[in-house]
């Protein structure tokens, strides 16, 4: 099982600090085609590769794992760390579609202006 957070953590840490995934490969001595696995979530690195990844990028480990990562520092969510199902206040399973999940992932990752129209267009004006 993949982990979303950390795969989309991996791509936008790499993008924001301009590094190609081949210069990332070379800084960790693997393949390009290793480190784009762990950015598609086809593999997630062993937790020596993840500590040399947060030393590159200056995050923990745990940050890496679970929180929004960006060049500028940790985007602290109110809950984490991100499951693909959560229990609601009522204690049932939300399960969510691929098409759910990037919805989200993608909302998480969108600056404030984009957000709030987001929660506009949806009906969510007065909402957080």
């Amino acid at each position: 099982m993949s982990n979303i957070q950390l795969a989309a953590n991996l791509r936008r840490l790499r993008n924001d600090h301009n590094y190609t995934q081949t210069q990332l490969g070379k800084k960790l001595n693997i393949s390009r085609q290793a480190y784009s696995n762990y950015e598609t979530g086809k593999r997630i690195p062993d937790v020596d590769m993840l500590i040399r990844i947060a030393d590159i990028y200056h995050v923990s480990l745990e940050q890496l794992i679970t929180q929004t990562c960006t060049k500028s520092g940790v985007i602290n969510e109110n809950s984490g760390p991100y499951f693909i199902g959560a229990r609601s206040k009522t204690e049932d399973i939300i399960y969510l579609t691929a098409e759910e999940i990037n919805l989200l992932t993608k909302f998480r990752n969108a600056s404030e202006d984009d957000r709030r129209l987001t929660r506009k267009v949806l009906g969510m004006d007065g909402e957080s």
